[in-house]
């Protein structure tokens, strides 16, 4: 390492699992509201905003709901009525939940919002 990174202390593990999200279904309106949501996050598009609100309020918006429904459709658990994602997220809830971990669920949307469902935590 590097001298001038911080001592590194050693003794707990911790394990970080992120997503970006899913939408609520597969309908156009569910869809756009995804779409919105992850696309105006300046930490996943990084251009010009004033531009790119633009682009994405008059292109993406308008014409990429029905594209990515139907892609979505491909994939769409019916009988959960969910995502995989969604899915396998609550999975891996249920596997964490044995090991008292700290469990936050985050938005994307700015300012990103985290609520830890543990009371013990900050």
């Amino acid at each position: 390492m590097k001298n001038e990174h911080p001592e590194v202390k050693f003794g707990k593990t911790g394990v970080l699992l992120i997503n970006l999200g899913t939408p609520d279904s597969t309908n156009w309106w569910d869809i756009r509201k995804y779409l919105k949501e992850f696309l105006s996050d300046r930490r996943v598009i990084e251009v010009n905003p004033f531009l790119w609100q633009i682009i994405l309020n008059l292109f993406i918006l308008t014409f990429r709901p029905s594209k990515t429904a139907k892609a979505y459709k491909k994939i769409w658990m019916k009988d959960k009525n969910m995502s995989p994602l969604r899915y396998y997220t609550e999975i891996k809830d249920k596997f964490f939940k044995r090991f008292r971990v700290r469990e936050f669920n985050c938005t994307t949307s700015l300012p990103a919002v985290c609520i830890s469902n543990d009371s013990n935590s900050v």
